[in-house]
């Protein structure tokens, strides 16, 4: 039988974060990276903005 899938309680801690995912060039290589974050939501534009 299948197991019946139970919902867990949510405290709203985690609801104002978000998963950043940004393309950087390696200036050795060329090649391109995944710099990847979790950030909160309001500082999500300072993340893509950054340079490095």
């Amino acid at each position: 039988m299948a197991k019946k899938a139970v919902a867990t309680l949510r405290t709203g801690g985690g609801q104002n974060l978000a998963k950043c995912i940004k393309m950087v060039k390696n200036p050795e290589t060329g090649a391109y990276q995944f710099k990847e974050t979790v950030t909160y939501k309001e500082s999500a534009k300072d993340f893509f903005n950054k340079k490095k």
